[in-house]
């Protein structure tokens, strides 16, 4: 096994290499003047970048060296509950120790809170390779986004207080919105505040499941605020710390991702603060939450991705039948081919997304410093339907990548992969969950389908149709140009269909899968320019990518909804 999983993935350092975030180093470093109140800060752009890749290296040591080695045993060990208390396996806890003691416990949050203040996509590399060693680790390690939405939406005071507290691992982070009724559809929320009167202190009551980390010291908790109201407007979201009156109830016993606890939780009366304003708890706050954790879960499913293939490459040049290593067999090696341009193309719509929200997270922060010019206010406007267009659409992508990956992982492997003391299996139970936790491919399709009508993606597919290539890239490009016309007009089929709800479910996810595949094959062929030894990787894509296009197109030209007699037969 490698001991640094960033020196040893050229995939990830290309993307380090060629996603061009000087703009985010300027604005998040105040253009490099940070110095002046925070010692050791950037004073150039090549600092920055140089900063980024030393933790990087750091991370992909600990992943490699400390936190992979001990995933089996974690696997194994699983979390226990007793009296009302939940513990991490042995390897779980030292390794939350390791990050804390390398200070990677505040990530991307501001140097006044003591954070590193690093750009998300930088963080984004980081938990795919915390997932690449541990996916249940990267379920402890990738909640920093709780204190991010602490910091983007919380008073002065909440931030003053808590932020430093999770920047230096003192306080961990959940974020509690299912209930045992309320799973996709969080509109139905019951967990009830009501605010005191006469102090104007506010208490939950009521239920959550399925709550990852649910163990944690700080939690952000969807409630209804608004009596009489049954929707999303009457929904608050509030900031709670562990007390006696937070109850674990109970842990999942799950297939995978054994290191995390997956908790229920009761709440009886707990003291609560209301985050930002109410009534704006899920069509605002829950919402940017969502964004951040489909992120998230899209690095995760990459990571989980990168291990099974890796495994299954190294299995199959090992392993030996017919007189040869079965990587030489075609079949095989045509299995491992599909795997890694999987991944590969995962991994550049995974940066991709990540540079959108890092570029609407610094021009948000810098309006709200009330620094912004109002070509940046609408910039940050403009990179904000990118992110939320690009964000469930990398989940969707990667996770449902990772599950084939990792299945076919188990397939090379043969009858090895089914048994426990193989790595296959594991991977393909982590990456299971991956595609339904934080919403389902069918919840990720219904977000991103409002970006695809709106065409969001439309100027930067021009920008990419419109780049100068030549040969074979060029006719790829090409191709790929003349097909996206068909995605105006499935939508405008969709659209035909206005009020048929059956209809618009099930040609959504068609819809949507046209307009990812052209993108991400653009997006390869772009990177072309940077590494000509890429086209491989392009062509290999849109070898699969375009006849299946032509499938969905022909699905919804033709309005071909399965038919539900056959559930009769």
């Amino acid at each position: 096994m490698s001991e640094n999983f960033f020196l040893d993935n050229k995939d990830l350092q290309f993307h380090l290499a060629h996603t061009d975030l000087s703009r985010v180093y300027a604005l998040r470093e105040d253009d490099f003047t940070q110095g002046k109140e925070f010692p050791g800060a950037p004073a150039s752009l090549e600092e920055a970048q140089e900063e980024a890749r030393r933790r990087l290296e750091e991370v992909g040591g600990l992943s490699g060296e400390v936190f992979a080695p001990r995933a089996t045993q974690v696997d194994r060990d699983n979390v226990h509950l007793a009296g009302g208390k939940v513990d991490y396996p042995h390897g779980t806890q030292e390794n939350l120790a390791a990050i804390r003691e390398h200070h990677l416990d505040g990530v991307t949050l501001p140097r006044r809170y003591q954070g590193l203040n690093l750009p998300t996509t930088i963080y984004t590399m980081m938990t795919e390779m915390v997932s690449r060693a541990d996916a249940s680790l990267q379920n402890l390690f990738g909640l920093q986004s709780i204190a991010e939405t602490l910091h983007r939406f919380g008073s002065e005071e909440q931030k003053e207080r808590m932020l430093p507290r999770f920047a230096t691992g003192e306080v961990d982070g959940a974020m509690a919105l299912t209930e045992p009724e309320a799973g996709s559809d969080l509109q139905s929320v019951q967990t009830r505040a009501t605010q005191d009167p006469e102090t104007g202190r506010w208490y939950l009551d009521g239920k959550k499941r399925f709550i990852t980390n649910g163990r944690a010291k700080a939690l952000l908790v969807l409630a209804r605020s608004e009596p009489g109201t049954a929707d999303g407007r009457g929904l608050s979201m509030f900031l709670v710390e562990a007390c006696p009156q937070l109850k674990i109830s109970g842990i999942e016993d799950k297939l995978g991702l054994h290191g995390s606890p997956t908790c229920e939780l009761t709440f009886d009366h707990v003291p609560a603060e209301l985050v930002g304003s109410r009534r704006l708890g899920l069509i605002r706050y829950v919402m940017s939450l969502m964004n951040g954790a489909r992120l998230a879960i899209a690095s995760q499913a990459v990571g989980i991705g990168e291990a099974a293939y890796r495994c299954a490459r190294e299995y199959a040049a090992r392993r030996r039948q017919f007189g040869k290593s079965i990587d030489q067999i075609g079949a095989v090696n045509a299995m491992l081919v599909r795997m890694r341009t999987a991944v590969l193309a995962g991994r550049s719509l995974l940066y991709e997304t990540s540079k959108a929200v890092d570029l609407r997270d610094a021009l948000e922060e810098r309006a709200r410093k009330g620094l912004a010019s109002d070509e940046e206010r609408a910039q940050a406007k403009e990179y904000g339907r990118l992110a939320d267009a690009l964000t469930p659409m990398a989940k969707a992508f990667n996770t449902e990548m990772a599950n084939r990956v990792a299945y076919d992982g188990i397939q090379v492997h043969g009858g090895k992969g089914y048994m426990r003391d193989h790595l296959a299996e594991r991977y393909y139970r982590d990456a299971r969950i991956t595609n339904i936790y934080e919403g389902t491919t069918q919840l990720q399709i219904v977000a991103a389908i409002a970006g695809v009508k709106k065409r969001t993606l439309k100027g930067r597919m021009d920008e990419l149709c419109a780049l100068p290539l030549q040969g074979e890239a060029a006719r790829l490009q090409a191709q790929v140009a003349e097909l996206r016309p068909l995605v105006d007009q499935a939508i405008a089929i969709v659209d035909a269909h206005h009020g048929d709800s059956r209809f618009f479910d099930q040609m959504a996810y068609s819809v949507v899968r046209m307009e990812t595949l052209l993108f991400v094959g653009l997006l390869l062929l772009e990177e072309t320019l940077a590494d000509p030894g890429r086209l491989a990787l392009a062509r290999e894509f849109l070898r699969e990518a375009l006849p299946e296009f032509q499938m969905h197109w022909l699905t919804v030209q033709g309005e071909r909804l399965p038919d539900p007699a056959v559930l009769e037969l």
